[in-house]
């Protein structure tokens, strides 16, 4: 049966561990579609960090910009963890390709999913107006991407110190 679940928040709130748990209720196998690409010692160590604590039923799969092709390949019922949105986001934007056109291809082939799918997504709204012309734009894109995704979704939890709290 088909759900699909958003999960915000902040930086170190608990959303991937909570995102987690709601797939960890599924049945596996369970495909853990990363998009971080460690380009330091310090973003090897964060994903090092994430890849400790899922390990067993987890088949994770590192894709920092095709989303939708990797959904399309995946059995359509199998369980999705998908983490995170706005990496994927600054991966686009980073590598010269349209967020708009990149979210509808993510929105198509997250609709022909048949098994439950969550997705992690940073809420970055609630800060300051950033200083520059690509950080505002950014900030604006992953809104507009959290509103498409929340909207096509069963649930929306947003995670607060470590609180998941329900929003729809």
């Amino acid at each position: 049966m088909r759900s699909l679940h958003l999960v915000l928040g902040g930086a170190r709130s608990g959303k991937s561990r909570h995102a987690e748990t709601l797939i960890e209720a599924a049945s596996a196998p369970w495909h853990y579609i990363a998009t971080a690409q460690a380009f330091d010692d310090e973003m090897r160590e964060r994903i090092a960090i994430h890849r400790a604590r899922r390990e067993g039923a987890w088949q994770t799969h590192d894709v920092p910009l095709d989303l939708p092709g990797m959904l399309e390949k995946l059995p359509a019922r199998e369980t999705v963890l998908i983490d995170c949105l706005t990496l994927w986001l600054s991966n686009l934007m980073l590598n010269n390709h349209e967020p708009k056109p990149a979210g509808e291809g993510l929105l198509v082939a997250l609709a022909a999913r048949e098994g439950t799918t969550v997705l992690v997504s940073n809420e970055v709204g609630f800060g300051i107006v950033p200083e520059n012309a690509l950080a505002r734009r950014f900030r604006d894109e992953a809104g507009f991407l959290n509103q498409k995704i929340a909207a096509a979704a069963d649930s929306v939890t947003l995670v607060v110190a470590g609180l998941p709290m329900k929003v729809k």
